[in-house]
């Protein structure tokens, strides 16, 4: 098994190798890139200030767009440019945004304790809510309670996350000032004291905590009832309990152990949330995290914050499934991976 997850962490490079590849090669053909972003700020600057468009199409001569381009390595082959960029990357230098000129290290992890904030609590809550309820659920079978979590349960699946933030704050923060339109703390954060820090950030957390939820809860919920549906129907079950050992027993002891199973392979996928964040949401609530850093970027056509963006969300996501491995093996002693 060792040689299995040997191999598996070995692949995690050429797999990081080609993905990272094919986005740097296509932002080399998405037009708009950081020249010509710069170009059409000066000659909205230029129009703003009243001058005739014609001196704004005049704003930088051919030469000075080359020498651009060469400062931003967008005249070099794609590989030439792919390898310096790689280069950097296994001496931890990100590079540098060409929208705020600032090392895109820093700039990731100034946002990172956010996404880290609502990753963690988004895990934390989903599987202590989720796992309980699936069980319940399934216990109970075609009841009330089974009925009613059910409307909750497909509605969290059917919606998609930045729907009900938008329903959010429209319902509980324009019309009832509940809680506030967006942000991760109040403006005079820094003056409250630190219980005061403790409850603002709470506070904010509210709403898009339901967004970052609301999908996990659905998946992991069903997959659970169905799971366990299903283990309590096999003949395992249905032997133990008939030799006298008690439900309750044989719901604990067999069929719980083997549910489990499917919600560990879910567990690898959770890392990269942790860092990543969420594109909508944090768009939806003006949450300056790792999520609105990379919408903004790919917005503004600063590639360097999103190759960073993506080199890190990309190895994380490929060791949270060896990670997933990693737990499966762990819960169930039948699975001998490469025997």
């Amino acid at each position: 098994m060792l040689a299995y997850f040997g191999r598996r962490l070995l692949l995690i490079i050429p797999t990081f190798i080609g993905v990272t590849l094919m986005v740097f090669t296509l932002t080399r053909f998405v037009p708009g890139g950081p020249v010509e972003r710069m170009i059409s700020e000066m000659q909205m600057q230029s129009m703003e200030g009243g001058r005739a468009s014609q001196q704004g199409n005049q704003t930088l001569s051919d030469d000075q767009i080359a020498e651009l381009n060469a400062y931003y390595g967008l005249d070099k082959p794609i590989l030439v440019a792919y390898w310096e960029w790689l280069n950097k990357l296994v001496r931890f230098d990100l590079g540098e945004s060409t929208r705020y000129y600032e090392p895109v290290w820093d700039m990731i992890s100034e946002r990172l304790p956010v996404s880290v904030f609502y990753g963690f609590w988004t895990f934390i809550i989903s599987y202590l809510v989720s796992i309980p309820l699936g069980v319940l659920k399934a216990l109970r079978h075609g009841s009330r309670v089974d009925n009613a979590t059910s409307v909750a349960v497909f509605m969290g699946y059917a919606l998609p996350n930045y729907v009900v933030g938008v329903f959010l704050i429209t319902i509980f923060s324009f019309h009832m000032d509940w809680f506030p339109m967006g942000g991760f703390t109040s403006d005079d954060f820094d003056d409250f004291t630190l219980v005061q820090q403790i409850l603002d950030i709470a506070h904010h957390a509210v709403l898009p905590m339901i967004c970052y939820i609301i999908g996990d809860f659905a998946i992991l919920t069903m997959t659970m009832k169905n799971n366990l549906l299903e283990n309590l129907a096999a003949d395992y079950v249905k032997t133990a309990i008939a030799k006298g050992l008690p439900f309750k027993q044989a719901v604990k002891k067999h069929a719980l152990r083997n549910s489990l199973i499917p919600i560990a392979s879910h567990l690898g996928n959770v890392v990269s949330v942790f860092v990543a964040g969420s594109f909508l949401i944090e768009v939806v609530f003006n949450i300056d995290g790792i999520g609105l850093l990379g919408y903004e970027s790919i917005m503004e056509r600063d590639y360097p914050v999103v190759m960073g963006i993506l080199a890190i969300s990309s190895l994380l996501l490929m060791l949270g499934n060896v990670l997933s491995d990693v737990c499966v093996a762990l819960v169930d002693p039948r699975v001998k991976f490469g025997s």
